[in-house]
């Protein structure tokens, strides 16, 4: 099969870049504390035994997972597809213009690789998956675990923001919308481009075509070359 040029490149990714602060938490989400951090990996943990732990990505965690598998393999979540629904105020946006994050959202099905962590490692990679992914008491509601289909097998897996409701949670965006804010969106941690140009890229890497997303990252480019005519250089 020939292969699939991306229209979202390098370069134009970069011509979104630019420096910005970390403006802190979003004071209208609910800081977790020390302890409802404890009860939740130790609930993880015991909710993970005695089977081999799976860690099933759709997103981030593909191209930059904080764990080395032992063995991944691609899989299929039924009833949940991959939605662009989640505001960020930081991180890949700011509070004068909001960035979007992924999330699972019911219907539909979503293609992703699921990771199996190696044994000795299901503690550490619990406890470094939470303090990753969860920042705020509101995120805990969307942390759950699904069956997702392999060619070997069904197999239970961990997944991260799946039905995520509450403050800062918009559903059904127009695409344009979405496209609208991507390519304008950009935190401490990078755009919103950025965020989509490794995930489309590592899906397309592992035999995974979202025609979603990737008619998204066509409108995303377009985008960019209206708003940035020329590229800006990263400051050293």
């Amino acid at each position: 099969m020939r292969s699939r040029v991306m229209s979202l490149t390098k370069d134009l990714v970069e011509r979104c870049w630019r420096a910005e602060i970390d403006e802190g938490r979003n004071p209208a989400l609910t800081p977790m504390t020390a302890l409802e951090y404890a009860e939740l990996r130790k609930r993880l943990i015991l909710e993970s035994e005695p089977d081999p732990l799976w860690i099933f990505a759709y997103g981030s965690l593909i191209w930059k997972p904080i764990f080395v598998p032992v063995e991944h393999r691609r899989a299929t979540a039924h009833g949940w597809h991959r939605s662009f629904c989640l505001e960020l105020q930081n991180w890949r946006g700011t509070r004068a213009q909001p960035g979007l994050m992924m999330a699972l959202d019911t219907g539909g099905s979503c293609n992703g690789l699921v990771y199996r962590v190696p044994e000795a490692d299901r503690t550490m990679a619990i406890h470094e998956l939470v303090d990753r992914e969860i920042a705020y008491r509101e995120d805990t509601l969307s942390v759950r675990w699904l069956r997702v289909d392999t060619k070997e097998g069904a197999v239970r897996a961990l997944v991260f923001y799946a039905a995520p409701r509450g403050v800062g949670v918009v559903r059904r965006l127009p695409l344009q919308q979405v496209a609208w804010t991507l390519a304008r969106a950009c935190g401490h941690a990078g755009s919103g481009a950025e965020y989509l140009f490794h995930t489309v890229s590592k899906l397309e890497e592992n035999g995974i075509h979202d025609r979603n997303l990737w008619q998204l990252q066509g409108l995303v480019a377009t985008e960019i070359a209206n708003i940035y005519p020329v590229a800006m250089r990263k400051e050293d």
